[in-house]
């Protein structure tokens, strides 16, 4: 069974996503990366994107990483932060420990391409 399939499918990326995107908003580090974002349209990428990481059924069509996140100049202590908002919206859904590890398994090779200052260090 996927992780997608795991977690609750559909119903809980959107769930996670929503809840991740009201905690990343909270925090004043990162709220300004999002200031002239068309939020909805994010997360529609976002879902699919997640989806796509964790096993869902559809391949993720978007941009890659690097050119969605080229624009923003994100710093490398800022993707960490993203990465703690994840795991806590994850852990706030009840997402056991172990599928959260796998779920930064995934999506830790990422950082070298969003944060590009943070090339192959590990975070």
């Amino acid at each position: 069974m996927s992780i997608f399939d795991q977690i609750g499918g559909p119903t809980a990326v959107t769930a996670a996503v929503d809840d991740f995107y009201r905690r990343v908003l909270a925090d004043s580090a990162l709220a300004p990366y999002f200031d002239a974002v068309d939020l909805e349209r994010l997360k529609g990428h976002q879902r699919a994107f997640i989806a796509a990481a964790i096993g869902g059924p559809d391949p993720y069509l978007g941009r890659s990483m690097r050119e969605a996140h080229a624009p923003f100049a994100i710093a490398p202590e800022h993707f960490d932060l993203v990465v703690t908002h994840l795991v806590d919206t994850l852990a706030g859904l009840g997402v056991d420990g172990p599928t959260i590890e796998a779920i930064g398994a995934e999506l830790a090779p990422l950082k070298a391409e969003i944060a590009p200052g943070a090339s192959a260090r590990a975070s």
